[in-house]
């Protein structure tokens, strides 16, 4: 997965680009840039900009000459959706970028934006596949790959395991190998997975709430269902919404840092906080308060206060997916 296009390797080259769809992937492209810059200049100024925040001139401004000679790291997302004069502006940087700034453009590729996709390979940019994983075989590919990235050995049985109890989410894959390698000595294989994964009520219940706090809510209901039908007690559910949507509230009033410091301050694994990042995007204080009362409610729906625990679930699950999509709405 995530593998180079292009001869060049090097992080701190001028250009990155970032090429599908997988959100995972180009999220770990973003992050291998920044801390191959961060290692080199601890100081390291990280802008990361949707379409929306790039208008005409904006990138003329964020890469002028700085009095400090400070170096950045500019992360474009969704490149592909830049007006037509921004995407002048970027083709013009391409042409003549500035020393000690990295520009990261992150592209879904395809036909839309093609024009900047080929002007930034046509300048040589380092070039990282990001594609959507939508076979099983991929899938499998890709628990094996980060088994043995990770310096640790797994039996071809305990990988397709995996991928049936986890699913098709490579977040929660590339966790529940992390997981695993961190708890488990030796050999990882299918009787370890099994203790860990195959039908653990926790697992599901977290599911569920991962999808919901990412405004998935399609995703949600579908994994609430299949959770409610193998007989995860509802209380768990509400648990995890819980966990999930107080996790966004702490992170996003937490000072910045390194997931380090702010996994001890907030007394989260670091893996957790690089997860409930990507999962704030769209998230208000407001929608927090919202979604909070949601699950409140939820739960005292599930505990006796209501006729239908199902209902209640259902009914949170979609006001918290709301809730995580206010800022986008």
């Amino acid at each position: 997965m995530a593998t180079r296009k292009t001869s060049s390797d090097d992080l701190l080259g001028p250009v990155t680009l970032a090429v599908g769809q997988e959100d995972l992937l180009l999220d770990r492209a973003v992050r291998e840039v920044v801390a191959a810059a961060r290692a080199a200049d601890a100081d390291t100024d990280v802008r990361d900009l949707t379409p929306d925040q790039l208008q005409t001139g904006t990138l003329a401004e964020l890469t002028s000459p700085s009095l400090f000679a400070e170096r950045k790291v500019l992360v474009v997302r969704n490149a592909q959706d830049l007006s037509a004069e921004t995407v002048k502006d970027v083709k013009g940087y391409l042409d003549a970028p500035v020393e000690d700034i990295t520009l990261v453009l992150l592209h879904a590729g395809g036909a839309k934006g093609k024009g900047l996709l080929d002007a930034a390979r046509k300048a040589g940019a380092r070039e990282v596949a990001c594609p959507k994983t939508t076979k099983p075989a991929e899938r499998l590919t890709f628990v094996r790959q980060e088994f043995r990235t990770l310096g640790r050995s797994a039996t071809p049985e305990a990988c397709q395991a995996l991928v049936d109890s986890i699913g098709s989410d490579l977040r929660e894959l590339a966790s529940a190998v992390t997981q695993l390698t961190a708890d488990v000595d030796g050999t990882i294989d299918e009787a370890v997975v099994g203790r860990y994964y195959t039908g653990r009520a926790e697992a599901s219940s977290f599911n569920v709430a991962d999808r919901a706090v990412e405004g998935r809510a399609a995703e949600a209901l579908e994994a609430l269902r299949w959770s409610l039908s193998t007989g995860v007690a509802p209380v768990l559910i509400t648990s995890a919404l819980a966990q999930g949507v107080r996790a966004i509230g702490k992170l996003s009033s937490a000072r910045g840092g390194r997931p380090a410091d702010l996994a001890r301050e907030l007394g989260m694994p670091p893996w957790k906080i690089d997860r409930v990042r990507q999962q704030m995007r769209g998230w208000t204080p407001d929608g927090v308060a919202l979604a909070l009362r949601a699950v409140a409610e939820a739960d005292a729906g599930v505990k006796g206060g209501g006729d239908d625990p199902e209902y209640a679930l259902e009914k949170a699950v979609v006001a918290v997916a709301r809730a995580a999509r206010l800022r986008r709405n």
